[in-house]
């Protein structure tokens, strides 16, 4: 199988409690193509300037990632995103955002890329998702990620694209903007009859929900006593999903997606625990699976029935 990832490729500066960094490798697709690498070949498609320097190429092709289609624009800037957490991390403000290259993205993708068996289009404008999903019709299984700003400013596209693709990953509250519904259940199930065959449901540190036509799953977060840097949790998360997938033939039932949400989350877990991208590169096999099987341990019970009251 192939998998091709279309998105941003960026520098961030981040504050937290755990400490700061002024200038470190980010953006969807680089912590996506790094989570994913772990499941199969990964080729990733975003602009970078001049100023993308060759510690961030030699972290970008960790686990041999293909970056043949990564366009480096001379005389541009590599898209730039500053923020600041909150003391318990569960509020972010974002201090500056420069798109740079990233403003006038055009995807160009190579006959590889265009090949693809597993397509995951990253949160750009979604215009050009579709036009990118148009561009990958082979593809077997396609999943998107989007954002609150495009449903408000986009929503039209953005309905078109998700009417086109298998999976939509958003976060709770994205789902329930964009369908005004209350509960995330009622979302989830409308946004299966637009036309994907399964949804997730972002949660941040609770976890993530999953919804298909055969029912839900849930699963918490990796419980972890240190949370050092949030920032690309959810890409990270969304690599290691849809790598799964990949690994899996491109088959993606419920039980594929069910096992593909405890391995995206054992991946995020790792993310969040070190600034950027500075976990995923040392990240070893053996290591996933520990806190995969952990997952699988923690959440499973046996029903007892207990005698209740009338």
């Amino acid at each position: 199988m192939s998998l091709t990832v279309v998105g941003s490729i960026a520098y961030d500066a981040v504050e937290a409690p755990a400490g700061r960094r002024e200038r470190m490798l980010g953006g969807a697709a680089t912590h996506f193509s790094l989570a994913a690498s772990f499941f199969d070949e990964v080729r990733v498609v975003g602009p970078v300037g001049d100023d993308f320097d060759e510690a961030s190429w030699d972290t970008l092709c960790t686990r041999g990632v293909i970056t043949d289609d990564v366009e480096r624009v001379a005389g541009g800037k590599t898209f730039f995103w500053s923020g600041v957490y909150s003391e318990n991390l569960n509020e972010r403000e974002t201090l500056e955002t420069d798109l740079n290259v990233f403003e006038h993205f055009e995807p160009k993708l190579s006959d590889a890329a265009r090949a693809c068996d597993v397509l995951f289009l990253a949160n750009i404008q979604p215009d050009l998702q579709f036009q990118v999903r148009e561009m990958c019709g082979e593809a077997r299984f396609v999943a998107m990620d989007s954002m609150d700003l495009w449903i408000n400013i986009a929503r039209e596209s953005l309905e078109k694209t998700i009417r086109s693709v298998d999976c939509l990953i958003l976060n709770d509250e994205e789902i329930g903007m964009l369908t005004g519904r209350a509960s995330t259940l009622e979302a989830a199930e409308e946004l299966l009859d637009w036309g994907p065959s399964s949804v997730v449901a972002k949660q941040g540190k609770y976890g993530a929900q999953l919804y298909t036509a055969e029912g839900q799953f849930s699963l918490p977060a990796f419980p972890l006593k240190d949370v050092v840097d949030p920032t690309g949790a959810g890409d990270t998360f969304a690599g290691g999903f849809v790598g799964c997938v990949a690994a899996a033939g491109g088959e993606a039932t419920h039980d594929v997606l069910v096992n593909a949400m405890a391995y995206g989350t054992a991946l995020a877990s790792f993310n969040v625990q070190a600034f950027g991208t500075e976990r995923m590169p040392q990240l070893t096999q053996p290591e996933i699976e520990e806190r995969v099987e952990t997952l699988e341990r923690i959440t499973r019970f046996e029903h007892h029935p207990v005698a209740l009251r009338a």
